[in-house]
């Protein structure tokens, strides 16, 4: 069922506006986000006629943008990508841990998307298969699923990288999987130093390889002196690592990816209304103990806008990477040695449902419904015909 507000609502009626008042400081990619935002599943896209094949029952069904910054749009990508990954997951428990970059990083990377959102990919991968691979800790190489997200519950720029981790690894001879003990998998505050090492150290390289731009506010670091003046709290610092207990089996690391790999700044269930006082949301405070998290808080549209476009990723960047045992280029090796070692068999791969024809049953009698008409985009559909059997034979 559509929400009563939509994040396509607030840009079709505020985004024109903002366009004019931001004109030159919008990139082509963020104009592009929010058009397709605009337009989807409405008659801008085109779409199609679908018909009842029991009742005569008919909706109009418009087209889908497929941006992956449109909320609309992620259910259809995740369900794939996650029957994807359901044939990869282990019998072993896995374990939640995030990578989070401090505010002062934070100013940086926003304004150096590509190549330091990489590099946070990067250096909290190495991290952990560096200390994973230590024998004080772990001795085994682990496979790692990471996801960038970029936001706070606010659409505050807050950087960070989620990652879904086995309970457990190949040892280096590759004759024994080493598990994890049941509720630690490594220690959170050597994970932290290493992960701040690596990451001020590559910055660093970046910064003096001039691949670093400074706009506005930040101007002065292009001066290599301030640079390092501003560098220098963060060295000291503890960099937050976070480590969750692992998940109760299979299925609950599959729920969570579900929540988690296509997710976008905001979802339009958060929304409440927008009114002449601006949007009003749901977010929340974690700041506060567990009852009180759950706020609502009210933004200007053009305050709402700027935040949701802060989350625009660079075009073609990866936002989903794997590592080690779940490394593209080894995966299946990787996958069939780890099931041998752990004396279980390799789970049977389903064929892969057809997706493109996936279309929500009748709501009158829950019939399968057909296409009986396609139209182009910025076209309306002709009436449909009325009759079950000019359907069928549409259908036939």
């Amino acid at each position: 069922m559509r929400p009563s507000l939509e994040v396509a609502d607030i840009f079709r009626s505020a985004g024109p506006a903002y366009r004019t008042a931001h004109a030159g400081h919008l990139s082509l990619n963020q104009l592009k986000v929010m058009t397709a935002i605009e337009n989807c599943r409405t008659a801008a896209l085109g779409g199609h006629v679908e018909a009842c094949e029991d009742c005569g029952h008919w909706r109009i069904a418009y087209n889908s943008c497929r941006n992956r910054h449109c909320p609309k749009c992620q259910g259809a990508a995740a369900r794939t990508w996650l029957a994807e990954r359901e044939a990869d997951l282990l019998p072993v428990g896995y374990f939640h841990v995030v990578f989070t970059l401090p505010a002062e990083i934070a100013d940086i990377a926003y304004q150096n998307k590509a190549v330091v959102y990489d590099l946070l990919f990067k250096a909290a991968s190495e991290t952990m298969l560096t200390i994973a691979a230590d024998r004080k800790h772990l001795g085994a190489r682990i496979g790692i699923t990471a996801v960038l997200h970029t936001w706070g519950s606010a659409m505050t720029h807050h950087p960070h990288v989620h990652m879904i981790v086995p309970g457990g690894g190949i040892s280096p001879d590759h004759m024994h999987w080493i598990s994890s003990r049941p509720a630690f998998l490594l220690p959170v505050r050597v994970l932290g130093k290493l992960f701040r090492r690596l990451f001020l150290t590559r910055l660093l390289a970046l910064y003096e390889a001039g691949r670093l731009n400074f706009r506005g506010n930040s101007t002065h670091l292009a001066d290599r002196r301030a640079f390092l003046l501003h560098l220098a709290p963060v060295r000291k610092k503890r960099w937050v690592v976070y480590a969750k207990p692992p998940f109760a089996g299979p299925q609950a690391v599959l729920a969570y990816l579900s929540r988690y790999t296509h997710r976008v700044a905001i979802c339009n269930r958060r929304l409440i209304s927008f009114d002449e006082r601006g949007v009003t949301m749901r977010y929340k405070d974690y700041r506060r103990a567990e009852p009180e998290r759950q706020q609502v808080m009210t933004i200007s549209a053009d305050e709402f806008i700027r935040r949701f476009l802060l989350h625009v990723l660079p075009r073609g960047f990866h936002r989903i990477r794997h590592y080690g045992l779940l490394a593209a280029s080894s995966r299946k090796t990787s996958l069939a040695l780890a099931r041998t070692l752990l004396d279980v068999a390799t789970p049977p791969r389903d064929p892969p449902e057809e997706t493109e024809d996936y279309r929500p049953p009748c709501p009158c009698c829950g019939g399968h419904m057909i296409i009986i008409e396609t139209f182009e985009r910025w076209r309306q559909p002709r009436a449909p015909p009325t009759s079950v059997m000019l359907i069928r034979e549409l259908a036939s």
